[in-house]
Order: structure tokens, then sequence, then C-alpha cells
């Protein structure tokens, strides 16, 4: 690991969160494994961000979508394409950011805490979608602009950083 990837944040977002970004990008420096990647993505992420119950990712494996690394309770194995938000985000490849997940018609409750999410599609360097980064929180509209920012640049950061498409 390298130096300073634990080192503890501000409580002020627009100062943590490049930090925390930055955090992610030193603890994945030379390496390719995607697993490895995203396994420490999701646990600086879940340990570093307030109020979030689940961070994690789901990697593309043909017409379903596959837990992959994560911190925080079991989740669901496996998401179609267009399913829940994780799904969804596939589906439009774009972000999708739901504030309370009651009110999605197709939520998908892994963790009936879960109030507010946000899935992150993240693409390899020939533009396909391989993997969604997915963060959840206990609270209601939880996710705000500076959450989104950080999100996908962690998404595009993890994306670069991996060998796609996984063995």
């Amino acid at each position: 690991m390298s130096e300073g990837v634990t080192v503890e944040l501000p409580d002020d977002p627009a100062l943590a969160y490049p930090l925390l970004a930055e955090q992610v990008r030193a603890v994945m420096a030379g390496e390719r494994d995607a697993v490895a990647n995203m396994a420490n993505a999701a646990a600086l992420l879940g340990h570093h961000l307030r109020r979030v119950n689940w961070v994690g990712f789901y990697v593309v494996r043909g017409r379903d979508l596959v837990l992959g690394p994560f911190w925080g309770l079991p989740a669901c194995v496996r998401i179609a394409r267009g399913r829940g938000v994780c799904g969804t985000a596939w589906e439009r490849g774009s972000t999708v950011v739901v504030p309370d997940v009651h009110r999605f018609a197709d939520h998908i409750a892994c963790d009936p805490a879960s109030r507010s999410e946000v899935v992150v599609p993240m693409r390899d360097r020939g533009g396909s979608v391989v993997a969604v980064l997915d963060c959840d929180s206990p609270e209601p509209d939880r996710f705000g602009p500076p959450e989104v920012r950080l999100l996908e640049e962690v998404a595009a950061d993890v994306a670069a950083a991996c060998d796609w498409p996984l063995p």
C-alpha cells in the first residue's frame, strides 16, 4: 500500500473528496488487477464517505451484472441489464442518482436500510461498460453533485487502472 493511503480526511467534502480520489489512485498505482483495485477502492470509499451503508462494484458478465468487491452487508449477486438502479445505469450508460429508492419503480432492495443510491457506469478503453460503481445510503437524498463528481472520478480512475475483461 502506498504511503498516506489511510490518512484521515477533513470534514469539509470540498477538501476531503479530492484527497479521497487521490488515495484511491495511490492504492492502485502500478496495479492492473481489477479485483484488487475494486476491493481497495470500495474499502476506501466505504471507510471515508460519511452516511453510506454500501459501496461496491458489479461487473458485466454476459447478460448480467455480477457482484464484485464491496464494502458493507452481503448484496444481490446477479442483476439483469435494465433491472434496478445498477441495471438501469448499465443500460443507459450514464450515472443514475436516486434520491429515494422507494420511489424508483424497479429498485432491487438488497439492504432494506438503503434509502438513496448512486450508480456510475465504468468503461474500458474501447468505451464499453465493463462494470458499475454502486453507492447506497440509509439517508434519503444523500448524494449531491460533490458525491456524484467524486464517484464518477473514482469510477473512471478504477476503470482506467484495470485490465478488462476479467477472466
